[in-house]
């Protein structure tokens, strides 16, 4: 019996990914300013980068416009939703109830954009049980029961760095694939997950790079 083999896709670099939210973001903008069509230079002023890259950037999903004509912004805001898989609510769950997590849960603009935090868990027992905004806070314990409930695939860790890679280890356990790492940790992870980092802290110390010192002084 012969089987038909899935197709193989071509090997994308993973800047040219990395650069697609940041297309994603600015054409929904122009959508919601209500822009009917929209060109590779224009985009290019608006991001700082060249029209050919742009151009050779959204090549490798296909074609999307017509020379001459530009980009119809409603359709290219739908290609890259779903190219990034962000035409659906992806459910995330959220390690860290301090300050940080509070921001985080109780941000409103996550599930606009493909994402809904649907638990927040913490080692605290005087943070368990609290609520931020309709979600209660639950033991670390029982973020595997809640990650096949739901699903989950995705993680955002934003616990102090003494404690983030054991939440890692947990979370991988549970079966979390991506990880969204607030945490100023670099994390030991199996080649198949995949970690983003936030670390407000890194950005200031390479704009200062380039400032006169004004530093406070003590």
């Amino acid at each position: 019996m012969n089987h038909l083999s899935a197709p193989v896709l071509p090997q994308i670099p993973d800047i040219v990914i990395s650069r697609l939210p940041i297309y994603l973001r600015t054409v929904r903008l122009l959508k919601e300013q209500g822009v009917e069509v929209t060109s590779s230079q224009e985009l290019g002023e608006l991001l700082g980068l060249s029209s050919a890259q742009i151009r050779k950037d959204l090549s490798h999903f296909g074609e999307f416009g017509k020379q001459g004509t530009g980009y119809n912004v409603a359709y290219l805001c739908n290609q890259l939703e779903k190219i990034l898989k962000v035409d659906c609510v992806w459910p995330v769950i959220l390690v860290g109830a301090g300050y940080l997590g509070h921001a985080l849960a109780s941000y409103t603009g996550f599930e606009h954009r493909g994402f809904r935090i649907v638990a927040v868990f913490d080692n605290d027992p005087k943070k368990v049980g609290g609520a931020i905004g309709s979600i209660t806070v639950q033991p670390v314990e029982a973020i595997p029961a809640v990650v096949r409930q739901h699903r989950c695939q995705i993680a955002i860790i934003a616990v102090p760095a003494s404690a983030a890679q054991q939440v890692a280890h947990q979370l991988i356990e549970a079966g979390i694939k991506s990880i969204l790492c607030y945490a100023p940790i670099t994390l030991t992870v199996p080649p198949y997950i995949r970690v983003e980092y936030i670390d407000p802290v890194i950005h200031f110390q390479h704009m200062t790079f380039y400032l006169e010192k004004g530093c406070i002084e003590e």
